[in-house]
């Protein structure tokens, strides 16, 4: 008889307490109940035994809790049901602990990246068994591993680089500092007999006629001197095929001769197919394991031309240009983020028309459900190894933990269609040429093992398939790894130091970093600050302001193109308006220069608790202005007027598969709608093309720059000029006449502009905190009507979405609210 595998959750019964460290005696040699997967975090908040670290000045309130070891236990019984072996499986411990099973010690972690496996055979008993995972402060064991690997230059503070755990856990320029403990992935028994399916190795790739999967299937024996024959079958889409395994593996090749490519979202549908393998000897089935597998192919084009160097991805042979975002974890209590919260957040991606989800260095190794979600949906994904803005030590222990999380986070992340890129580092390698790092260091090892040797060395042998590069940015000649000519780009010096209008200073091939800061939405930030009064410098608003004079920049960015505020509820808005116009901007002149550019890479889509920063996506899931400014400029079809040497030119854009042909009319117009000059010609641009029409000169010539502008348009998309700066011009009041309509779903707002109405927007969010909007950031001519959904499931004071508060415009930044 085959004894069948056995694999029970370990998730239940668990316990938490403080076993050393500076807690509060209200928690001290208390018993707290605990929740598994999950953290500390969690766990005393379940029990109500701290306030919300996300609210006011809580942060510094729980500062003690990453100086504790924390200790968790449960009991679980077992009797032996004849397997041979025994292994407790944990996917993630978070971060440096010791397993006692039953008072044995079982294993000993330092790596919240990575899984962990142990025979536990010896330590099982009948009956009733006591689990025990003991952690270690992660703030104190990062700090000794510090003095004792020598310390290294790094962004911030705790020295993040001498533990194998999330860096932004202990802080970031939009992050909470949390430095929390936990079982943080699920835990289990597993039971089984002769042999387990151990790994599998995929590739997906097109064939002559649909596609080829191969695999390399891994296998472990109970008894590693056990030669008994062994095979492995896979079936994909019908097809079968099998092999023995020899020398630990078993290698197999399926042809699925009717399979349909998967393609990015915008460029085709995304077929997935079960592949499902099965291990087996003379006596049946020993395991069996699933994956879902789409068939494509995935390149970068990093060959030198003229220009320098693109930075150019193509699948199945298709350029795509990246309209892409970074990520960060979208809780920083990474526990709380299920599936249904990531579809949530990835279909809003989506809806911006993004094709493209970087996974920053910073955070996480993102889970299944995060790339299973964008295999589904066609977001392509990025995902940078684990080091972040640091000089990383080469040395033991961390050098073998940084090869097995490699190791183990390849063979995962490489079976998904959806990955097409794995990046070494962010900004490690900008940092050792610019931030003064190889003065400091005095010839101790930063990392550049692990980006130019070790990673690529891993990634050719588990998955050859996919590409890699050794950091972003990176120049793949070797040059400056952040020079626009050459590779990808991160562009900072914008929100640090210069006008948002000095983006069209650079020509870059690639920008893999760039954004700017805004504050989240109205009932984010209130909900989160208690502060009375509310101002821009308040208490609460500072300690949920995490930038390095943020304030300032937010000031300093605002000034040229509008006066700031006096009250706060006019500077929320105009902060966030200048935020979306700032990204806007930058968008739309690196989609003018395709394809010398094929890609933008946005800082940031979402956030980790209620915070300004440069998410389009707060931390209470609520979509700021600048998301809308993202759904605009990465349309398929877009007209923006751009300064050419031979003038003001309307650069057309088109990221779809048919040709788009037609007229196109430039009018130069008084604000009051009055055609000053008129300009109709042809255009054609090939599918995922452009082209590009001079404007004649006397369009293009104003004669009152404060008072005129020019507007581009063609059937599909239109685009603007304007000759002055909101706050140099005679922009005036919005004249609106608003009508509210039931819809379903919500309330249709209906905005009439009596004259010119610039970036019309709605933040129905201080009606109802559950209402949003898919519509914003909308210029409406004199005699035109915006429709704008505002979806909500409870009723609401529909008249309350005409009020000057939530209906919202550039005008009113300018010229003042008559209405």
């Amino acid at each position: 008889m085959t004894l069948t595998p056995v694999r029970t959750d370990l998730h239940t019964g668990w316990t938490v307490r403080a076993a050393h460290g500076p807690a509060p005696e209200h928690i001290e040699g208390r018993v707290i109940p605990a929740a598994v997967p999950g953290c500390v975090h969690t766990d005393l908040l379940g029990a109500s035994l701290i306030p919300d670290p996300y609210l006011d000045d809580n942060e510094a309130l729980l500062s003690w809790v990453g100086l504790v070891d924390w200790t968790y236990e449960t009991t679980f019984e077992w009797a032996d049901d004849g397997h041979a072996r025994h292994d407790l499986v944990f996917d993630g411990l978070d971060t440096v602990a010791t397993v006692r099973l039953n008072g044995h010690v079982v294993l000993s972690t330092a790596n919240q990246h990575r899984s962990y496996r142990a025979d536990v055979r010896e330590a099982l008993v009948e009956g009733t068994n006591r689990l025990e995972v003991a952690f270690r402060s992660p703030v104190r064991y990062a700090n000794a591993q510090s003095q004792q690997l020598a310390p290294r230059p790094r962004a911030y503070p705790t020295p993040y680089e001498a533990i194998r755990k999330s860096a932004c856990s202990f802080g970031w320029d939009w992050g909470i500092s949390t430095a929390t403990s936990g079982i943080w992935r699920p835990v289990r028994l597993e039971s089984w007999s002769v042999a387990r399916i151990a790994e599998v190795r995929l590739a997906a790739l097109p064939a002559e006629t649909g596609g080829r999967l191969t695999a390399r299937v891994l296998v472990e024996r109970a008894d590693a001197a056990e030669t008994a024959p062994l095979t492995v079958d896979v079936e994909v889409a019908g097809r079968t095929s099998n092999a023995t395994v020899a020398g630990g593996a078993a290698d197999l090749e399926v042809e699925v001769a009717d399979a349909e490519l998967w393609w990015p979202i915008g460029y085709g549908e995304q077929p997935l197919y079960p592949a499902s393998f099965t291990l087996s000897d003379d006596e049946g089935v020993r395991d069996e394991t699933q994956r879902r597998v789409g068939f494509r192919s995935v390149r970068w084009d990093m060959e030198p031309d003229a220009e320098g160097t693109p930075f150019t991805l193509i699948v199945n042979d298709q350029p795509v240009y990246v309209k892409g975002v970074n990520w960060i974890p979208d809780d920083a209590l990474f526990v709380r983020v299920d599936r249904a919260r990531y579809e949530r957040r990835l279909r809003q991606a989506a809806a911006a028309n993004l094709n493209l989800v970087r996974v920053w260095g910073g955070g996480m190794y993102e889970s299944e459900d995060f790339f299973e979600l964008c295999d589904e949906l066609g977001l392509l994904s990025w995902q940078d190894f684990l080091f972040a803005c640091a000089a990383y030590p080469e040395e033991e222990p961390i050098r073998s933990e940084v090869e097995a999380e490699a190791r183990e986070q390849i063979v995962r992340l490489s079976a998904h269609p959806s990955l097409v890129l794995l990046t070494g580092n962010n900004e490690n390698l900008m940092g050792y040429a610019d931030w003064g790092w190889q003065q400091e260091l005095d010839g101790r090892t930063w990392g550049a093992f692990y980006y130019f040797e070790l990673f690529p060395e891993l990634v050719a042998e588990l998955a050859p398939h996919v590409p890699y590069t050794p950091g972003s940015p990176f120049s793949p000649g070797g040059q400056h790894p952040s020079a626009d000519e050459h590779g990808s780009v991160h562009l900072w010096e914008q929100w640090n130091r210069r006008d948002w209008t000095t983006y069209r200073d650079h020509r870059p091939r690639f920008v893999a970093e760039f954004g700017w800061q805004g504050p989240p939405a109205w009932s984010t930030m209130t909900r989160a600050i208690s502060d009375e009064p509310l101002t821009p410098e308040s208490p609460g608003m500072i300690v949920h302001q995490k930038a390095a004079e943020g304030n300032v920049k937010l000031t300093r960015g605002l000034l040229p193109h509008f006066r700031v505020p006096t009250d706060t509820d006019t500077w929320h808005w105009a902060m966030q308006l200048n935020q979306a116009n700032a990204v806007r901007f930058a968008l739309d002149h690196f989609r003018s220069l395709a394809p010398h550019n094929t890609g933008a890479v946005v800082w940031q889509l979402n956030d980790c608790w209620p915070v300004t920063s440069w998410a389009a996506i707060d931390g209470d899931e609520r979509p700021k202005p600048l998301w809308h400014a993202l759904k605009h400029s990465f349309a398929p079809r877009v007209v923006t007027i751009q300064p050419r040497e031979d003038g003001l030119t309307a650069v057309l854009g088109n990221d779809t598969a048919e040709d788009w042909a037609g007229e196109i009319v430039v009018r130069r117009l008084r604000f009051d709608g009055t055609v000053l000059a008129e300009q109709t010609e042809s255009f054609s641009a090939s599918a995922r093309g452009g082209a590009a029409i001079v404007i004649a000169s006397d369009v293009s010539s104003a004669q009152d720059g404060a008072s005129e502008l020019i507007v581009a348009s063609t059937t599909d998309a239109r685009g603007f000029w304007f000759f002055a700066e909101p706050r140099d011009s005679q922009l005036p009041a919005a004249d609106l006449a608003v009508e509210t309509v039931a819809a379903d779903g919500g309330t249709e707002v209906r905005v009439t502009a009596r004259n010119l109405v610039r970036d019309l927007a709605l933040q129905p969010d201080k009606v109802d905190p559950d209402a949003s909007t898919e519509d914003g950031l909308i210029t409406l001519l004199p005699g035109e009507t915006a429709t704008l959904l505002v979806r909500h499931a409870q009723p609401i004071d529909s008249a309350s979405l005409a009020s000057s508060r939530v209906l919202r415009t550039a005008n009113e930044l300018v010229a003042g609210v008559v209405r």
